[in-house]
């Protein structure tokens, strides 16, 4: 946890082009134009408050273990984390989508034993386990619609935007498992410790998405 301030974690790609536009209605404007910059820690417009840009699956760590104070990451990200180290008091409700299983359109039945491609690991786990499915997860970490092709696996678990690349690559959505959206989390001893600042932010971006 930053010793004085606050130091926010934010998500690089889709949700940061998202989120600093819902920031400066907030009243928080980074020092700099962090698309520009190749540097990772910006001051903003407010003393004390400063802002840490990282890959998303990174947030919820630096988040729990106290190295940032506050995150902002997707929905899919803190599930496939799992943490008990933080809360999670806030749906931003950018960048939204759903988590779904998804299989190709001429599949008929699904073998006794499937296996599942997924980047989500714990969240496939979870998930088949809850329904008693007894599944082999098998871990990648991009173009999972190809697996089905080049029969690596029977079905995915992934995040579905619009679909069409589902589609142009001869799988169907299938079961849904998360809406998805963009959610702030904050370290669990600093909103004990710095209460007044984090609540102060947290309505400031609560009136921002309103």
């Amino acid at each position: 946890m930053s010793a004085q301030g606050l130091l926010i974690a934010l998500t690089k790609g889709r949700i940061l082009e998202e989120v600093l536009p819902l920031l400066e209605k907030a009243g928080i404007i980074p020092a700099e134009d962090i698309s520009k910059s190749r540097k990772l820690i910006f001051d903003s417009n407010i003393e004390g408050v400063r802002l840490m840009v990282l890959r998303g699956s990174d947030v919820p760590t630096y988040v729990e273990l106290g190295c940032a104070d506050i995150g902002i990451a997707g929905k899919d990200v803190i599930m496939e984390t799992g943490s008990s180290g933080f809360y999670e008091p806030l749906d931003l409700k950018l960048a939204t989508c759903r988590l779904m299983t998804a299989r190709p359109v001429a599949q008929n039945k699904s073998p006794k034993r499937m296996r599942v491609a997924s980047k989500f690991v714990n969240i496939a786990k979870a998930y088949f386990s809850e329904k008693g499915q007894q599944v082999d997860i098998i871990k990648l970490n991009g173009a999972l619609e190809l697996a089905p092709i080049m029969g690596l696996a029977d079905c995915i678990v992934d995040i579905v935007d619009t679909g069409k690349t589902l589609k142009a690559n001869g799988l169907e959505p299938e079961e849904l498992i998360a809406e998805i959206s963009t959610r702030v989390i904050v370290n669990k001893a600093a909103m004990k410790l710095k209460h007044a600042q984090i609540q102060d932010l947290l309505m400031r971006l609560q009136k921002a998405v309103n």
